[in-house]
């Protein structure tokens, strides 16, 4: 689940691409989670420091299938009884659209398309319910020291990786290593994982051994961070922290995951046939018992999520624009399949390279920002199925301020930011027989800076092997001209290679992704991708001031002071436009099969399948 949430707004499917931000056609996406989008995680305090009231996330964070918004009435709660799970029937083939997985490599997993098999496979010593809480998985219990910078975890006796060998602590502590290794190569482990005293070490490659890791016995292990930090047991949720088997990755080189991962999670790979199919199967050896379903069946190919499901190809797919107004007729026998899922966390955007011409320039930022009617394109182009983003936190999330204005439609202003930009000089160039001359002699003539340089050739990279770019982004490009006489070109480049390049920050600017929240905390929006240092920061945002604000939060205790720095630090970044923030989610449309229970559809989007399980009717 990389920190973007990368998630491309569609005109036929609004919904967010896996962290894997590759660009996928509509016809490779289960139509509820596309295989692509950057991933971040909410903090949650440490339940040592605070209280019971200042422990609970706000009531719209968790969501059953059974809410008031919801069509259908038969659902599950997200709650899960174990005695009445012990009673659910048994078996079956859970079959969705899904694609390719830049990589099952929990240690390098960056995105959702990847994250959503690595997350059935792999597992950690802590998850997150569907109440986004955080409660034990691999570890049955754990203690925090009165400073909260020492954490003692308690392993299950009963866990055992796929082919049956015990799980131990020493498990942990080779999986953290190998993780943060360089050799390793992942994109992540710095942001998730520097906490812990010697990390920073061994991802410099100073050291082997991370000192703030200590095995105490088989089934109980001390973590060691550097400072208290309300958010770091959700860190460990994130797969980087995932457990894999020394052996296996040893002896399986570069594609050990590819054949036999041979993981701790609920479901083992059974079959993996690139552009084909992904097949899991129950692991009935799982530690807090066997899933229920006993396949899932991943379809590769691609198609048209909406087509298969109506031919009962797969048993879930979302409801995008051109299918919405039928879905929501009553008379429609579909519409008894319709699940309304609540706003997910995250936020897709357009990102600057904030080193590389001309978006080194603040006020040409801007211009860009305040030339986009938002608000046209939500109504008139997505059916109202996004709301228009001024800020960064998406609406519901802990620290969301709705009294950030941030960088509203205001073309006269996009205008003088523009002529007030080092890049005014191309105006002077535009041509008497074009259609922008008219604009470029008001903008000229407004101008403080004559001598303006010229505006180099504007690129936006986006995931994509020759489909569509998005039509909002269509528009948005078609503003940038008409507001600003501005040209814009796109280049499309394939998802895993999107996603490296991503992460080398050689773009100029780039789009079709966004940000999805790993845990629920500002910290993963905010630090993980603004700070100066973060190995996420892909636009090379850099502001000493907001830096300071992020490096202070980090260690408050009290939340309402954390959560006031946050909203000073996004502040900051926005009146900066180091982005153009574009959409957060609306309500999410879903058809799920009447005869499918237990799937949980909640703001975090990444689903896990463990509880899922077929009604003999």
């Amino acid at each position: 689940m990389r920190k973007s949430l990368v998630f491309t707004v569609f005109t036929t499917l609004i919904l967010v691409l896996m962290v894997a931000c590759s660009n996928v056609d509509d016809s490779q996406q289960d139509g509820l989670t596309l295989p692509a989008s950057e991933s971040s995680t909410a903090t949650i305090p440490n339940s040592s420091d605070l209280s019971k009231s200042e422990l609970d996330l706000p009531k719209h964070q968790s969501s059953s299938l059974t809410g008031e918004d919801s069509k259908r009435t038969d659902l599950p709660s997200n709650k899960i009884n174990d005695s009445e799970s012990d009673n659910r029937p048994q078996g079956g083939i859970l079959k969705r659209l899904w694609a390719d997985p830049p990589t099952l490599d929990p240690h390098l997993t960056s995105d959702t398309t990847s994250s959503g098999i690595v997350v059935e496979i792999f597992s950690g010593l802590v998850t997150m319910n569907a109440d986004l809480q955080l409660i034990p998985d691999l570890a049955e219990s754990w203690e925090i020291n009165e400073d909260g910078t020492v954490y003692i975890f308690h392993l299950r006796e009963n866990a055992k990786f796929h082919d049956g060998s015990q799980v131990t602590a020493h498990d942990f502590k080779w999986s953290i290593e190998r993780a943060a290794n360089p050799k390793t190569a992942s994109p992540v482990a710095g942001t998730y994982l520097k906490d812990i005293i010697g990390a920073s070490e061994v991802l410099d490659g100073n050291s082997v051994e991370i000192s703030g890791v200590t095995v105490i016995d088989d089934h109980t292990l001390e973590i060691k961070i550097d400072a208290p930090k309300a958010y770091f047991l959700a860190k460990l949720t994130y797969p980087t922290a995932y457990f894999v088997h020394q052996e296996t990755v040893e002896t399986g080189g570069r594609g050990w995951f590819l054949d036999n991962p041979n993981g701790t999670g609920p479901f083992k790979l059974k079959e993996y046939r690139i552009g084909e199919r992904l097949v899991l199967e129950r692991n009935d050896l799982f530690y807090r018992g066997p899933a229920n379903i006993e396949f899932i069946e991943n379809n590769l190919a691609g198609g048209q999520s909406m087509q298969m499901y109506e031919k009962d190809e797969i048993h879930i797919t979302g409801v995008g624009v051109s299918d919405l107004d039928r879905i929501l007729d009553p008379s429609n026998p579909l519409n008894r399949d319709l699940v309304v899922a609540p706003p997910s966390f995250s936020v897709s955007y357009i990102g600057f390279n904030t080193n590389v011409p001309p978006f080194d320039d603040q006020k040409f930022r801007q211009a860009l920002n305040h030339s986009i009617n938002k608000e046209l394109i939500a109504s008139q182009v997505l059916s109202n199925l996004v709301v228009p983003a001024y800020g960064i936190l998406p609406p519901g999330f802990p620290g969301y301020n709705e009294e950030l204005e941030g960088l509203t439609f205001d073309p006269q202003k996009a205008r003088k930011l523009l002529s007030e930009s080092k890049y005014s000089g191309f105006l002077s160039n535009i041509p008497s027989d074009e259609p922008h001359y008219e604009l470029a002699q008001e903008l000229l003539s407004a101008s403080k800076n004559s001598s303006g340089e010229q505006l180099p050739r504007i690129i936006i990279s986006v995931p994509g092997t020759g489909g569509s770019v998005g039509l909002d982004l269509e528009v948005v490009v078609d503003m940038w001209e008409r507001e600003l006489g501005v040209i814009v070109d796109f280049q499309q480049v394939e998802w895993a290679t999107f996603l490296k390049d991503l992460d080398k920050q050689t773009f100029q600017s780039f789009a079709g992704l966004g940000w999805e929240a790993d845990y629920p905390d500002p910290q993963d929006f905010l630090d993980v991708l603004f700070h100066s240092d973060s190995d996420i920061n892909h636009g090379a945002y850099s502001n000493p001031d907001a830096d300071e604000i992020l490096e202070k939060a980090r260690t408050l205790k009290d939340p309402i002071e954390r959560f006031q720095l946050y909203r000073q630090a996004e502040k900051l970044i926005v009146e900066d436009a180091a982005w153009v923030p574009m959409w957060y989610t609306g309500e999410r449309y879903v058809l799920i099969k009447p005869n499918v229970n237990g799937y949980k559809l909640t703001p975090m989007i990444i689903p896990k399948l463990k509880e899922v399980y077929f009604s003999n009717n």
